[in-house]
């Protein structure tokens, strides 16, 4: 990972494609159920949870915590993908 900048694009990113996938899911099955809201504000809690772990100052290993979070968002991005997957 080449700096903190980075690690939170990625996070914008990945989140951002996700939500995205939702709308795109939601605009092309107009009659299901609306199941993508949940997965949308789960989206959103993860975005506003790893961001917070990103800036946290009172880290003793920094490449150790970044890993985590690299991790992490790896870890959450694929449940929310299989939720999508399932609608």
């Amino acid at each position: 990972m080449a700096n903190v900048r980075d690690l939170k694009k990625d996070i914008n990113y990945v989140l951002g494609d996700i939500i995205e996938a939702v709308y795109i899911w939601e605009l092309t099955n107009p009659k299901q159920e609306k199941g993508g809201e949940a997965i949308i504000d789960e989206a959103i809690t993860t975005f506003d949870e790893l961001i917070a772990k990103v800036n946290q100052k009172n880290v003793e290993n920094k490449k150790k915590h970044f890993k985590a979070i690299n991790a992490e968002l790896e870890e959450r991005g694929r449940k929310l993908i299989e939720k999508i997957n399932s609608l």
